[in-house]
């Protein structure tokens, strides 16, 4: 292989290290794409798509609420990004908990946003 040849290359692998970086920055899978938008305030959520997050056998209801907000996240993160992860800009968030023998089991379901 020609040195010049390789410079090509080389050229190209930093180019693509470069969106890769970018795309990493932002923190956005794309696959948020695949949903209607609505700006609500200064965050952009989704229009008719809600997530859910549960919780089972925690020793108090703070800590099944919790754990169920962590789920959430942790879902909508794997799924959207971390940009759209956060449950405290989410809208339409409700929650259900009760107490069983095992402990404390909690539901939470929102819309997810992002602040752009």
């Amino acid at each position: 292989m020609t040195s010049g040849r390789k410079l090509v290359i080389f050229a190209a692998a930093l180019a693509c290290m470069g969106t890769f970086v970018d795309a990493a920055r932002a923190d956005d899978t794309g696959m948020a794409s695949i949903h209607s938008w609505k700006k609500v305030g200064r965050k952009t959520c989704f229009v008719d798509h809600t997530h859910v997050g549960s919780s089972s056998g925690q020793k108090s209801e703070k800590a099944a609420v919790a754990a169920a907000i962590k789920d959430w996240q942790e879902f909508t993160a794997f799924e959207y990004g971390t940009d759209w992860a956060y449950f405290k800009n989410a809208i339409g968030s409700g929650k259900s908990c009760s107490r069983e023998t095992a402990g404390w089991t909690c539901t939470v379901e929102a819309t997810p946003c992002n602040r752009r």
